[in-house]
């Protein structure tokens, strides 16, 4: 019994980024909004941003509520993400 990698998001980068735009918030100002001072640093974000890291599924969990989405409008790429 092995493991297999699950497909990466393409578009996830691009949802985060525009989550935190939508709010007006720098990325210091997404971190205090998601709770999450003690655990992420600006240069994660950044990170998530670019497509170099994902968040974990908690994380992930606190940008869709944050942004008054599901987890399945970020991690799919067949939808886009509205915030209008």
């Amino acid at each position: 019994m092995g493991t297999r990698s699950r497909p990466k998001p393409k578009h996830l980068a691009k949802k985060l980024r525009q989550i935190r735009l939508s709010l007006g918030l720098s990325q210091d100002g997404l971190i205090e909004r998601l709770g999450v001072e003690e655990e992420v640093v600006r240069s994660t974000i950044s990170a998530f941003e670019r497509g170099v890291r994902e968040p974990s599924y908690p994380l992930l969990l606190k940008y869709a509520r944050l942004a008054g989405v599901s987890t399945d409008l970020l991690i799919d790429d067949d939808v886009e993400l509205d915030l209008s």
